[in-house]
């Protein structure tokens, strides 16, 4: 008997796990392992979600106009290259679609979102790893793995699931060192929460080169993670491409409609990273407190932080452990990550109970 038979480089791919919503029992516990925003969605945006709740039986804008052209407002950019999606993640697999396919490459650095290797092997491409540099992206590891056959760099940043941040002149050196037929994907899902000294000028890049895109969601800190909306943004042609590919009526009605609202409320936002800013720094600091039990944590400028275990208690014992307490957080052994947890700021209280069960776990006292 004859079937279906899969292709290849679709059989190869390992699905995306996505974080946990419950614990072993399936009990609902504290959610840290889906960088959600812990401070929830703008009043704003729940009210315009509701009202689109009148027209369902029609389809949404399939252009997306007034999300676009509130995008461009918000961020000085032109709406017309601005391309709309279900989530970043799907304006990451456009870009390898319209770009990549089999007996190409598609490169990224080790320790990098796992999208990426999904998006490449989708479309028949090789996914190919650069070394990091201490869980960071290393502009000179990338560099160097570029052949040929490289059609598509993503690079996030700041970096997923590691926290880390690449300076805007590493980014323009990266750019400038790339050949010009190869497009630079730059992710931004996390950049609301940098500083605005921290500004990796990837959208002014994307403004004046013809090789880059730079992509961007609402899931994070505009608290729409349940909506799936993201964007990109980059030159006429590449997002053209992309439109060829892109699906029809792939944000809804209320999504719209809420992520224009979420774009106005800059209150929420600034409390959102101000939040951020202070139990990330607390967070951070009380792990270095738990060194010698052999916890650290990576340096992180997005609104998680990566805890690497490196003594005695693990990061297995210490995933499980947590989520016997009630806390769910990001065990990413697929990854390579075996010895790291991602674990998302949450509330003040989620954060302290956090670090009382590890200093439970690791023996220490106080």
């Amino acid at each position: 008997m004859t079937e279906p038979l899969v292709k290849p480089w679709i059989a190869a791919i390992a699905p995306y796990v996505p974080g946990r919503a419950t614990t072993d029992g399936g009990k609902p516990a504290a959610k840290l392992s889906s960088n959600e925003n812990p401070l929830g969605t703008p009043q704003a945006a729940r009210e315009a979600y509701a009202a689109a709740a009148a027209h369902l039986e029609t389809y949404p804008d399939a252009g997306a106009t007034a999300l676009r052209e509130a995008i461009g407002a918000h961020y000085g950019i032109e709406p017309e290259r601005i391309i709309h999606g279900t989530g970043s993640d799907e304006v990451l697999h456009l870009a390898a679609g319209a770009y990549a396919g089999p007996g190409d490459e598609i490169l990224f650095v080790r320790y990098g979102f796992s999208v990426y290797p999904i998006a490449a092997r989708r479309v028949g491409a090789t996914p190919v790893e650069a070394p990091d540099r201490d869980y960071a992206t290393d502009v000179d590891a990338l560099l160097a793995a570029v052949t040929p056959r490289t059609r598509v760099v993503f690079v996030a940043n700041p970096n997923n699931p590691t926290g880390t941040y690449t300076t805007a002149e590493e980014i323009r050196r990266l750019h400038a060192g790339l050949p010009r037929d190869v497009l630079l994907v730059i992710d931004q899902a996390y950049t609301e929460y940098l500083e605005p000294e921290d500004d990796d000028g990837a959208l002014d890049l994307a403004r004046s080169e013809a090789n880059v895109l730079v992509t961007r969601t609402f899931s994070k800190i505009f608290g729409l993670a349940a909506e799936r909306i993201g964007w990109g943004y980059g030159p006429a042609a590449v997002i053209a491409a992309m439109h060829r590919i892109r699906g029809p009526f792939n944000v809804t009605t209320g999504g719209q409609q809420a992520a224009v609202a979420a774009l106005g409320a800059r209150d929420f936002i600034q409390q959102s990273r101000e939040h951020n800013r202070r139990w990330r720094t607390w967070f951070g600091d009380e792990i270095a407190k738990l060194g010698n039990a052999g916890l650290r944590a990576i340096p992180s400028k997005a609104n998680f932080v990566l805890v690497l275990f490196e003594g005695a208690l693990t990061a297995e014992q210490a995933y499980h452990g947590l989520m016997e307490r009630g806390l769910l957080t990001r065990w990413l052994p697929g990854q390579g990550l075996r010895h790291g947890l991602r674990i998302t700021i949450g509330t003040e209280a989620q954060m302290r109970e956090v670090i009382a069960a590890l200093r439970l776990m690791a023996g220490v006292d106080g």
